[in-house]
């Protein structure tokens, strides 16, 4: 009943219910009309068969046999009272039975209705609120940014145009307010000038006309757009944003960043300052089939294992964990303990065979010249001959077919990459590629974060979904480039040292076993310590630098929030 004030508002307020409500008014008068000449008729033709009822009686008769009741209580016993009362009998049927229900039902029945769902859908975000982030839609990307938001308890609004669609976000815990997205007041409902941030993800044209719209309505809220068209970035930046993301150039650089290339040699994946993330193969080097303490990497070359991948499992590393010929080593260190790791290392596994890209879109594309950066050589297979770039590097035909991934060498290429968006073809994709070759290292897209982990199951070595790298980098602008994916589902997070770890040693905080996260690093007085020894006290006014799952980002998140 608490709604009932804003229904009944927003019910009369519309135009469209004020004429409704008009319709219905003229059909109840022409309803009243009706009965009232039925029943001055009754009256005259009851007098003229000798009968005598008062008025009150012929509109209690006339109702009953339009209505269909007849109680049969009062008749005619003419031919012409019979006639008429025929002709009261199916004007009540059509009208009564017929034309009421369904003009009551459209004229106020569904107005009213949908005013109870209009009225439920938020308008108008509280005056309070503030530093919150505005969104425009709800999309794969947002959907894992609002996930991000809400972890690290920092308030959104979503702006939704369609009133179905509000209510059902609005049902489901996203917080929403309805408005037109080309209606400058929706941004100043969902306070735009209170904003810390603005994120749009749609079209590169709609998102043009969004950053247009709320550079009228607040001129200083940092604006981030996403754009599929590399034309459209300066058009962007020209209606205002301070951000342009290009996924698929992003998505290409990072699958190419995650390619051994069949070397032995340490690849970054993420860096903080000084404090480097990388990975190393460890296939047919003296590593194998040894543990980590046996080999004593952090007393030789000062860098240290945080964690090995096997076939696409993240496992933490400790000294009894051994190492395979599927193992991939993550490791943290310097520079310079990298280039200590790459001289004892750099004599295995050299590969002369091209890195193999299925599929030849923007991201194909992309990941191709970010290879060629590395100086890695690449072949990429694509079905249409219409997208061919480079056709030195080029095999037009379906990856499906053996053949074809014969003639981009396949069979003695160091990894393959899978980057169309299509995530049903990406996993038929990957359990072809790991049948032919179970060797090889697989990274591959996918679309949908539900995806990574069917991509893993059917023998993805690596998987980044667009998704997770499109909310991360939001998240970085957000929060001033705080979070790193090293892969999907496992970040490099900064946080300032928490109250609750202050003063303490990294061994007595027990971080990793209470949480699952790893501190790797600590910066304190502008110095970054990497590598730290357990026994180190850690700074009360200093950040960490932590590694850990979301699952486990989120639990370090609960037990030791930010001051």
């Amino acid at each position: 009943m608490k709604f009932f004030p804003a229904q009944f508002l927003y019910f009369v307020g519309s135009r469209a219910s004020q004429h409704n409500l008009l319709r219905l008014l003229r059909f109840g008068l022409a309803l009243v009309a009706m009965v009232s000449v039925y029943s001055t008729l009754f009256h005259f033709l009851m007098e003229h068969e000798g009968q005598h009822f008062s008025w009150i009686t012929g509109f209690y008769w006339t109702l009953t046999v339009m209505s269909t009741l007849g109680f049969g209580d009062i008749t005619f016993t003419t031919d012409m009272g019979k006639i008429f009362s025929i002709v009261v009998l199916m004007s009540g049927m059509l009208f009564l039975l017929v034309l009421l229900p369904f003009t009551f039902i459209e004229f106020f029945y569904e107005p009213w209705v949908a005013a109870q769902a209009a009225a439920r859908a938020p308008r108008t975000l509280p005056v309070d609120a503030r530093d919150h982030v505005v969104l425009t839609r709800h999309d794969s990307v947002t959907a894992a940014l609002i996930d991000r938001l809400e972890q690290y308890q920092h308030r959104y609004v979503l702006i939704v145009p369609e009133l179905d669609e509000a209510l059902r976000l609005h049902d489901l815990g996203v917080n929403v307010v309805r408005g037109d997205l080309d209606d400058p007041e929706s941004y100043v409902r969902a306070g735009v000038e209170r904003a810390a941030l603005v994120a749009t993800t749609r079209s590169d044209v709609s998102n043009t006309s969004v950053a247009f719209l709320v550079r009228g309505a607040a001129d200083h809220v940092p604006l981030v757009a996403t754009a599929d068209d590399p034309a459209s970035v300066d058009i962007l930046e020209l209606a205002g944003c301070n951000h342009v993301i290009q996924l698929s150039d992003m998505m290409g650089r990072w699958l190419a960043w995650r390619t051994i290339g069949g070397d032995a040699l340490t690849h970054v994946i993420g860096s903080f300052g000084p404090l480097l993330v990388a990975e190393a193969c460890a296939t047919r080097t003296p590593l194998c089939g040894k543990t980590l303490r046996e080999h004593r990497l952090r007393e030789k070359v000062g860098i240290s294992a945080i964690g090995v991948w096997e076939r696409g499992r993240f496992q933490w590393a400790d000294p009894d964990t051994p190492i395979t010929d599927n193992t991939i080593l993550v490791l943290a260190g310097s520079r310079e303990q990298l280039d200590r790791y790459d001289e004892l290392f750099c004599i295995y596994n050299v590969a002369a065979a091209p890195v193999v890209i299925l599929g030849g879109g923007r991201v194909g594309c992309a990941t191709g010249r970010a290879l060629a950066e590395r100086e890695m050589d690449y072949r990429i297979v694509e079905r249409s001959a219409r997208r061919v770039q480079d056709p030195s590097r080029t095999v037009v035909g379906n990856a499906a077919e053996l053949e074809v991934l014969k003639a981009a060498r396949l069979m003695e290429a160091p990894a393959v990459i899978i980057t169309t968006h299509d995530d049903d073809m990406n996993v038929y994709l990957t359990i072809y590629c790991r049948r032919l070759r179970p060797d090889i290292q697989i990274i591959c897209r996918a679309t949908q974060e539900r995806t990574v982990a069917t991509l893993h199951r059917a023998g993805a070595d690596v998987v980044v979904s667009d998704a997770s790298m499109g909310a991360n980098m939001i998240m970085n602008i957000l929060r001033g480039s705080r979070i790193v994916m090293l892969a999907e589902g496992l970040d490099l997070f900064k946080v300032r040292v928490p109250p609750g770890l202050a003063g303490r040693t990294i061994l007595d905080s027990r971080v990793r076993e209470t949480t699952g996260c790893s501190i790797v690093a600590y910066e304190a007085n502008g110095t970054v310590n990497i590598n730290p020894d357990p026994a180190d006290v850690i700074p009360p006014d200093g950040e960490l630098i932590v590694i850990g799952s979301v699952a486990s980002e989120d639990q370090f998140l609960q037990l030791y929030p930010e001051a």
